[in-house]
């Protein structure tokens, strides 16, 4: 992978004489001394981490542990106290103001809790600010506005005032004025936070089909746990303005770095987290189309199973059989093909488990695990989808 960003031992601290505060945290006087002490407020201490170009990474923490404060740096509108901010090889903590605003107009781009429209500006015309403020044409800039609003699923609202729309729309209309400057980075800093619970959940699977689509690099803020889970292709968590783990959510859930990360997991939904991916057996035992019905019934009978998978020999799904089936077309002299199946659910490895319960419930075979060429990737019976809540 592409490391986009790295952060190198930043440190941030609001207050008079911060570098004085600074000698006093390396020599280990806590957060909450230094407060008392000096008046000086630590906001972010000693944070080092990378990421991946075109993934989500979620920073999530409680409400004081830094993670705004640290998202604020990325783009320096907190001047880093010490470290370093590395974007495409460069130290940005470096940068003049000519640089820093090239940087923000062209490569950086933020998405905050607040959606921050203009009122009396139409729908495109929010849309097309940062164009605007960057010089270009107006029926270029529109014209922008207008394929990335329906990138957002905003195609037809263009000529709208932002009070016509509901708080999804108008969030989407500020995603679409970060997507419109073509930004290699898009800070999200709490952006659904303020949309009510309903609206959320489906702003975060337009986020994650956007993402689909644009393939942007993401940093996104989170207090939530499930949010920060469901989205996260890796999740940082913070405390007291130090990252103490940094995982995928599955590494995070199955190897918890400390009581602190316990306590934070614990009311997680699981289902909603792990995948198929997560759960699924390896696809075996198989046949091939061309086994026949003899050697289907000596598997079956050697695996202890009721039913098998047939398979091509790329392993592309054909369908399934049963022993009782498989026994009974021996007797009568037929084929495997007279018998074979397709009454089996498929699904892709990203396939969330609260997806996979209703199938679990209602299928009489496992569940199939296919990409998106039908090739068999893994099988899922019940016990696994169920243990996987666990």
């Amino acid at each position: 992978m592409t490391v986009k960003i790295r952060v190198e031992n930043l440190s941030k601290i609001f207050g008079r004489n911060p570098k004085a505060v600074l000698k006093k945290l390396e020599i280990g006087i806590t957060k909450e001394e230094i407060l008392k002490k000096t008046g000086n407020a630590v906001g972010v201490n000693n944070v080092s981490f990378e990421v991946n170009e075109g993934e989500i990474f979620v920073v999530m923490g409680l409400s004081g542990s830094g993670k705004s404060t640290l998202i604020r740096c990325l783009n320096l509108l907190n001047k880093p106290t010490a470290g370093k901010i590395f974007f495409e090889g460069e130290d940005i903590v470096k940068y003049n103001k000519k640089q820093l605003r090239e940087l923000r107009q062209n490569k950086i781009a933020m998405v905050f809790q607040h959606f921050g429209l203009f009122s009396h500006r139409t729908v495109e015309d929010n849309a097309a600010y940062g164009l605007e403020v960057k010089g270009v044409e107006k029926e270029e800039r529109l014209r922008i506005a207008r394929e990335i609003l329906e990138t957002v699923g905003l195609a037809g609202w263009g000529k709208k005032m932002p009070h016509q729309l509901s708080g999804g729309m108008q969030q989407r209309v500020g995603l679409a004025r970060a997507l419109a400057n073509n930004p290699d980075i898009l800070l999200m800093d709490e952006p659904f936070s303020a949309l009510d619970p309903l609206i959320r959940r489906e702003m975060q699977l337009e986020l994650l089909d956007i993402q689909d689509t644009v393939q942007k690099t993401i940093v996104f803020i989170t207090h939530d746990v499930n949010e920060a889970f469901k989205i996260g292709d890796r999740v940082a968590v913070m405390k007291n303005g130090e990252i103490v783990q940094i995982g995928t959510p599955e590494e995070i859930l199955s190897n918890p770095a400390n009581e602190y990360i316990e306590d934070f997991i614990k009311d997680i939904d699981r289902s909603k987290v792990k995948q198929a991916k997560h759960v699924m057996f390896k696809p075996s035992p198989l046949i091939l189309h061309k086994d026949g019905l003899k050697f289907a019934a000596k598997e079956m009978e050697t695996q202890g199973i009721s039913s098998i998978f047939v398979v091509d020999r790329g392993r592309k799904l054909q369908g399934i059989i049963t022993i009782d089936d498989t026994i009974k077309a021996i007797k009568k002299g037929e084929k495997l093909e007279d018998i074979i199946q397709q009454d089996f659910f498929t699904i892709d490895t990203e396939t969330y488990i609260q997806d996979l319960l209703p199938m679990a419930i209602e299928t009489k075979f496992p569940i199939a695990v296919v990409n998106d060429t039908n090739k068999l990737e893994g099988i899922i019976v019940r016990a696994s989808v169920l243990s996987g809540l666990v």
